[in-house]
């Protein structure tokens, strides 16, 4: 059985090599470095970490030479850094500062990790929430470009992640793109978070930014009574993204746009939405060593096995036949929280369902989650916490998963679950639209389930629909999990979209 199994990984781990090594050429058809502060396995705090780690990966496997940049943090565990080479040491003029710049060199996989070293900004156990995190951050998009004038890597494309690395663009443009190595350099900025977007006292415009005796600086950084890193790159950058088409359109209104909306329609030439990929490799039923029961769609019977797993370890009703919703996410107002628990009680009166729930976040919805379970002891359980581990084995144990969010750039969740052959019923915004079709009783099509409004009850509509084409038309039900197997959002897909704009921007 081991031996049958390995060579199904195997096979599936060929296949999906197939669709980015086809492409591979000798010679790099593009050279990208890609600038994040935060990269797993090294720091996370959340998707960017799993971005920033996953697509330049893929990047390299389809002929786009790909190196990342990111700080060296104490935190980072020793035995990475017992592989790391150090390749440079210089110092960054930094405003009336001349700070010391370390740079070490990792192979990740098939990636290379350039690590900076400054002890006075990076020897910090998180990697924000420190009072100088606008000096630090400032700090690191100016040694990140220091840094190409000292490695043996010069790239096409400058490719920049949130409000972390916003001021490269600015930098670059103001102060670096006059020298010769820099003066065909282009940057990508993409938004994955409007919501945090570096926001800091105008008097850092002259130190330690050194940026006041700029014109064009000052006008297009600063808003009202702030100092705007992410607003910088906005106006900056050769090419702006996010992590989805119809996040993209959501921007340009300011109910999404974070008083950013104007910039977002001025720059609508060069502003594309390009949906995040999950690591095929990490998020694999088949192999996944969190759960009860390995499976893939061809074995789907097998699933049924980590549901009564988890009623068992969670102390639910033991019964395979009935339907298990899930919920992984953050408890906040933005993840449609408010709409879930208007209607709980009327969701879980009115269903035969159980109900499983891992998160946390605001003290009024983790209060009404632990009130749930208590309530309704054998069919409600509330993990009022995070544990990678239980996330996998709710993803393979449930049925539905609820993705409710109020705005949502992208989301993973939903891909999880149907990588999981879990089916999830979200709200059409965002990535959650342009990645789960809704069920279609006419057509039989469709590869999840969807509302439209911000409005409870029809939230709780939509699960009713759900849980009755459950119970009463498992051979569709089974159908929409067999349309949503056979959809790919790998990162695969969304690294030929990234090379296809590197190649326009560059002229490749």
């Amino acid at each position: 059985m081991g031996e049958v199994k390995n060579n199904l990984n195997k096979e599936i781990k060929n296949n999906i090599v197939k669709t980015v090594v086809e492409e591979k050429t000798s010679e790099p058809a593009v050279r990208v470095l890609f600038a994040a502060f935060e990269v797993s396995p090294f720091m996370k705090t959340g998707g960017l970490g799993d971005v920033a780690d996953a697509l330049p990966q893929y990047l390299n496997d389809i002929g786009v030479e790909t190196r990342v940049i990111m700080p060296l943090f104490s935190s980072i565990k020793e035995e990475y850094r017992q592989k790391m080479k150090k390749v440079a040491e210089f110092y960054v003029p930094f405003s009336w500062r001349n700070q010391y710049l370390g740079v070490y060199e990792y192979m990740h996989y098939n990636t290379p990790i350039y690590f900076l070293d400054n002890e006075y900004y990076f020897k910090r156990e998180k990697a924000y929430g420190y009072f100088d995190d606008g000096e630090r951050i400032a700090f690191f998009s100016k040694a990140l470009l220091e840094t190409l004038e000292y490695i043996d890597f010069e790239p096409d494309v400058l490719h920049l992640n949130d409000w972390h690395t916003a001021l490269s663009a600015v930098y670059l443009r103001e102060m670096y793109q006059g020298l010769e190595k820099f003066r065909k350099l282009k940057t990508i900025f993409t938004v994955h978070n409007l919501k945090f977007q570096g926001k800091f006292d105008p008097k850092m415009m002259d130190d330690p930014l050194d940026l006041s005796k700029y014109p064009n600086a000052r006008r297009q950084l600063l808003q009202s009574d702030a100092v705007n890193f992410m607003m910088g790159a906005l106006n900056y950058a050769d090419c702006l993204t996010t992590v989805s088409p119809t996040y993209a359109d959501e921007v340009k209104n300011s109910f999404f746009g974070e008083g950013l909306e104007e910039i977002f329609n001025r720059r609508a030439s060069i502003f594309k939405g390009i949906v995040n990929g999950i690591n095929y490799y990490e998020y694999n039923p088949l192999e996944d060593p969190n759960i009860f029961m390995n499976y893939d769609f061809k074995t789907f019977p097998l699933k049924k096995k980590n549901k009564l797993g988890l009623q068992k370890e969670l102390g639910l009703k033991v019964d395979e036949n009935v339907c298990m919703i899930g919920l992984i996410s953050r408890l906040t107002e933005q993840k449609g929280m408010d709409l879930l628990t208007a209607i709980f009680e009327e969701m879980i009166n009115s269903l035969d369902i159980q109900f499983v729930l891992l998160g946390q976040g605001d003290r009024k919805y983790e209060d009404a989650f632990r009130y749930f379970e208590n309530k309704y002891r054998g069919r409600v359980s509330s993990s009022i916490c995070f544990s990678e581990e239980r996330s996998r084995k709710i993803y393979s144990a449930s049925d539905l998963l609820l993705v409710p969010s109020i705005f949502e750039p992208c989301g993973l969740s939903q891909l999880i679950a149907m990588r999981y052959l879990t089916l999830p019923i979200v709200r059409k915004t965002g990535g959650l639209k342009d990645t789960v079709i809704p069920y279609n009783k006419f057509t039989k099509e469709g590869t999840g389930f969807a509302f439209q409004n911000i409005n409870a009850h029809e939230l709780l509509f939509t699960i009713k629909e759900a849980v009755g084409l459950y119970y009463d038309d498992k051979e569709t039900f089974n159908l929409l999990i067999k349309n949503a197997s056979e959809k790919d959002y790998s990162w695969a897909t969304s690294a030929k979209e990234y090379k296809k704009l590197y190649l326009e921007l560059t002229g490749k």
